[in-house]
């Protein structure tokens, strides 16, 4: 007797998006070796500089426009330039916390964990919902990106389609 599952036909597992996605919004600034870039620019082939293997090859770029929880950081809140401008991300978003802030808060000298563990009501302050269009930047692997002053995890090379 076969138990009763719930999947495909093809017997692959379906994938759903995350029902917060992160992602990066298209006017962020992100570094590549080709000088500072508008994240919405950013193309496959494109090298960028990353915290973690010094340079990586965008392999994808995927675009949504979704309704989220977002989370909104004046400038120079997380430190000095740290961001560089007031920037708005999507609420799960990972970002690398390196100083007093990951001691203080998650007992390690760095944490990567989403922008919404960040929210203090003043500097960095959460909104409940908005459209975002986001763009996400595929890897062959998981990267710290530097964007807008900030560094910002990136998602892995597993697009939808692909998943299994």
């Amino acid at each position: 007797m076969k138990p009763k599952t719930v999947g495909r036909s093809d017997g692959t597992i379906a994938v759903m998006a995350p029902l917060n996605p992160a992602g990066l919004a298209a006017d962020s600034i992100i570094l590549t070796l080709d000088g500072e870039k508008r994240v919405g620019d950013i193309r496959p082939g494109d090298r960028v500089i990353t915290r973690d293997s010094g340079m990586a090859v965008v392999k994808h770029v995927d675009t949504q426009t979704i309704t989220t929880r977002a989370v909104r950081i004046k400038a120079g809140s997380l430190g000095h330039t740290r961001p560089e401008r007031d920037v708005t991300l999507p609420a799960d978003q990972q970002i690398l916390v390196r100083d007093w802030r990951a001691k203080a808060l998650f007992g390690a000298a760095q944490a990567m964990v989403p922008a919404a563990r960040l929210v203090d009501g003043e500097f960095v302050t959460l909104i409940e919902e908005c459209e975002m269009v986001l763009y996400t930047l595929g890897f062959d692997r998981t990267h710290v990106l530097y964007v807008d002053g900030l560094e910002l995890a990136s998602e892995t090379l597993t697009p939808l389609a692909q998943a299994a």
